[in-house]
């Protein structure tokens, strides 16, 4: 554990170092209340979310539900996401903590400078989608542009997140512990499929002052491919 919060706090020192990127770069973590190895992993998305750069999101899965403390922010949508995830890459298991970056980088979250390097590694990428999505009101308008010849369908996709909530867990592996939670997703959903053929641009309602998020991603669940942060 001490030799995980020492590389935690080397991560720590990089993520307060932006990189320039158009989009930022996506972050997914794995988690659960139930988990004793995801608190760590929980702390750097709580240090991730200070960043401009990128978009951290905890998804709260219910797998661990039945060992004691079921999860007051799990949703079985999380757990079929994250099977989704094993799925595109013929993988069959899923585990907490776990990373997925840009949607293809899939990263123990014991590993928190494997996560940075592929965060880095991610903003350099060329961008192949060009994104605006901007709230007015109780209006979402979203204008994208896809600059590769690619035909392959994208998921536009709308995500909204807490910023931060506290738990005090009562039983399971966390037992005694309050923990503190931030960006954790609430909901995602898809708003379009989008040929990427022609320009896109669209009007849809949107609800509550929740902060949230819009992601451009391949179907599969496959490569992220745009983001905007929505305040």
């Amino acid at each position: 554990m001490r030799g995980f919060l020492a590389a935690l706090a080397s991560a720590a020192c990089i993520a307060f170092t932006p990189v320039q990127a158009e989009s930022p770069v996506v972050i997914e973590l794995f988690t659960s209340q139930g988990c004793s190895s995801c608190p760590p992993a929980d702390q750097m998305v709580r240090d991730l979310a200070t960043r401009e750069d990128v978009i951290a999101l905890g998804l709260h899965v219910d797998y661990w539900d039945y060992i004691g403390w079921a999860d007051s922010f799990a949703q079985p949508g999380f757990t079929k996401r994250q099977k989704a995830y094993a799925a595109a890459v013929g993988e069959r298991m899923v585990y907490t903590p776990q990373f997925v970056v840009g949607g293809v980088e899939r990263i123990v979250g014991a590993k928190p400078m494997k996560v940075m390097e592929a965060v880095m590694n991610h903003a350099e990428m060329p961008e192949t989608v060009t994104m605006q999505a901007k709230r007015e009101g109780g209006l979402l308008r979203i204008k994208a542009r896809r600059m590769t010849d690619h035909t392959e369908p994208l998921m536009v996709q709308l995500v909204r997140f807490m910023p931060e909530a506290k738990v005090s867990i009562k039983n399971g592996e966390n037992a005694g512990h309050d923990l503190t939670y931030a960006n954790i997703v609430t909901s995602w959903g898809l708003l379009v499929r989008w040929s990427g053929t022609e320009d896109l641009e669209i009007e849809t309602p949107i609800e509550g002052d929740q902060p949230g998020a819009v992601i451009v991603q391949e179907e599969g669940p496959g490569a992220i491919l745009a983001a905007a942060r929505l305040p």
